[in-house]
């Protein structure tokens, strides 16, 4: 999965488009206000007291930007100030999306928003920072087990051989008899400790907080959706060309994040997160200011981020804090 993703002509080696166009849709497509609500939420830790206005605001594959710049310009509404003490950054590896990010906020801002680029989150050593990444767990690189054995793939084939004893000692711990076990969680968490001294951690994905005992991992084709198991699925044909995913074992982040010294201070569907943020009250702003049919317009996008049979349920808020 590693390899599929992020090696030599992996999926996400260079930049992918998101949306109708694109292999899938998210939350930061959808909707501006997706990040006006994070933002929201942002603000109002700055004005407890919780969070730092001379600290970082930082995105964690941010794609094109969209909701780094979507966050910046709610923060600027609510206090234009702001802008002037905080600073930014996008943790990004791949170049070409780098620069797609830096033309794309130069288009939103000009000059007057200058973003830092980090290579990895170990490479952030600030003193507070709220981190927001979006669908970002599932991407990590995942081993299949079943019954004891792993996942292993030969000549578009998938076959099993013994785990490791250490999957097996996480499995029992776990109760997981097959399904996926994400691999770098816990490395992560560490690095973003290790760099950040204080930090709000606020993440969005699709996902339980338990262990499934199913497999979820499947492939992205122009919003089509084949699972991984599937016969009539040709591994040659969706290798490093179609995006592959899986559900996110909440539990097992929170855990990797507990040992690396942070709390968890929320957990919730994103529809909750998002009302708790102010999502509504931020329609209802808009709905003052434009046309009745602009706010219609917007408020059907929103029911795609808070509607329970679409990404209300099935998406989750987690925030941590260090």
């Amino acid at each position: 999965m590693n390899a599929w993703l992020y090696g030599e002509e992996g999926y996400y080696k260079n930049f992918k488009a998101i949306g109708k166009s694109g292999d899938f849709y998210t939350a930061v497509s959808t909707s501006s206000f997706f990040g006006a609500s994070i933002a929201n939420y942002f603000y109002g830790l700055l004005n407890e007291g919780k969070a730092d206005k001379n600290g970082w605001l930082i995105e964690i594959g941010a794609h094109q930007g969209y909701l780094l710049c979507d966050m910046i310009q709610w923060i600027y509404t609510c206090d234009p100030t702001l802008v002037q003490t905080l600073k930014f950054g996008i943790v990004e590896r791949q170049p070409e999306v780098r620069k797609s990010q830096l033309a794309y906020i130069k288009e939103r801002f000009g000059n007057d928003v200058q973003i830092t680029h980090f290579n990895d989150i170990s490479e952030v050593q600030v003193d507070y920072a709220f981190v927001v990444a979006n669908e970002i767990f599932d991407a990590f690189p995942c081993e299949l087990l079943k019954d004891g054995k792993i996942a292993m793939v030969e000549a578009d084939s998938i076959y099993w051989e013994e785990a490791s004893a250490s999957m097996l000692e996480w499995a029992r711990k776990h109760r997981l008899t097959q399904g996926e076990i994400a691999v770098g969680y816990e490395e992560f968490a560490k690095a973003m400790a290790s760099g950040i001294k204080k930090c709000d951690f606020v993440s969005f994905d699709y996902g339980e907080k338990y262990v499934r005992n199913d497999f979820s991992i499947r492939v992205y084709r122009t919003h089509e959706t084949y699972p991984l198991f599937d016969e009539e699925l040709v591994l040659s044909d969706s290798y490093k060309k179609d995006d592959i995913t899986y559900d996110v074992n909440f539990g097992h982040v929170g855990e990797a994040f507990k040992d690396a010294g942070f709390e968890e201070v929320s957990y919730e569907t994103q529809a909750r997160a998002l009302i708790r943020f102010g999502l509504i009250d931020i329609l209802e702003q808009f709905a003052k200011q434009t046309t009745q049919e602009k706010y219609m317009r917007e408020a059907d996008k929103i029911k795609t981020l808070i509607s329970p049979t679409m990404m209300g349920d099935r998406f989750k808020m987690v925030h941590f804090r260090r």
